[in-house]
């Protein structure tokens, strides 16, 4: 870390804080999507919304306060997004100070600078035998009932293996809006080349694995509900090519949304795999055609 990033972090009371940070909504140009104002207050939100996945970037240098380098290679965050947050509101990333820096697991959680919770999780590294914060969270909350927009997809519904690389320009973009800048996401890490940045992984994770299922769903309006990201054998190394491949773990709805949780996986030239994730993907029913009466 750098002086400037090491001097804004504090110890209180168990607790490692992170500095007052302000969030950006890098997508608000998104047209139509729960990032442009627009869209999102149409929909009942305050504007457009932040991704929940960079609000993950508030943590990996309190993480490595916590748990050191190794995080990068076995480490875990997992957070349920529980309110949104617009365009630069500040928010600041707590994790629980650890008994030890290898095999534990302790809570982690984001606030808005009013005090709001904005999500809350675990963070992990090594092996652990207690289950992550969305891995013990039930799946079946409510009755799944008659899906619209996620009919024909269910448990076991397999995304194509696809080829992923993070290029150099898109880390290079993301340095200039992100709040916490390690020198190890552009240059020499302490494992050779530069890392990604959680969002940088989420989107490796994401984008092109579930692209194939979007004509299914149509024109809704879609939004993170929880992340996890896993290293496995990490870290995921920018310029570098990947394999991802995915399934679908529980489909269901809400009064307001239909949603997905699914599993993803990235894996190196060689097979070996490097990262995982979990996320929960929701669409907002008042955004669907389906939905018009």
């Amino acid at each position: 870390m750098t002086t400037e990033q090491a001097s804004g972090i504090t110890i209180q009371d168990g607790v490692i804080r992170g500095p007052l940070r302000s969030s950006v909504n890098n997508s608000r140009e998104a047209k139509g999507s729960i990032h442009d104002d627009a869209t999102a207050t149409k929909l009942g939100f305050r504007g457009g919304t932040v991704a929940g996945s960079i609000h993950m970037e508030l943590f990996p240098p309190i993480l490595l306060e916590a748990f050191g380098p190794h995080w990068f290679e076995q480490g875990t965050l997992s957070l349920y997004f529980l309110n949104a947050t617009t365009d630069r509101e500040p928010v600041r990333a707590f994790v629980r100070q650890p008994m030890a820096k290898r095999d534990t697991q302790v809570d982690v959680w984001v606030e808005r600078d009013d005090g709001m919770r904005v999500a809350e999780g675990s963070a992990s590294v090594g092996d652990c035998a207690e289950p992550t914060a969305l891995l013990r969270r039930p799946l079946d909350r409510f009755d799944a009932g008659e899906l619209r927009m996620l009919k024909g997809i269910g448990p076991g519904y397999e995304f194509p293996r696809v080829s992923v690389r993070l290029e150099p320009a898109a880390q290079a973009q993301r340095m200039q809006v992100i709040t916490e800048k390690l020198d190890w996401y552009e240059g020499r890490s302490p494992w050779g080349g530069a890392v990604a940045t959680p969002a940088a992984m989420v989107q490796l994770l994401y984008a092109k694995s579930v692209e194939g299922m979007r004509g299914d769903v149509g024109r809704a309006v879609g939004l993170f509900g929880a992340i996890e990201l896993r290293n496995i054998n990490g870290p995921v190394f920018v310029d570098e090519g990947y394999e991802v491949g995915g399934h679908v773990v529980a489909v269901g709805q809400s009064p307001k949304t239909e949603y997905m949780w699914f599993e993803t996986g990235m894996d190196d030239k060689s097979g070996k795999r490097v990262a995982e994730m979990r996320m929960l993907l929701r669409w907002m029913k008042a955004s669907s055609p389906l939905y018009k009466e």
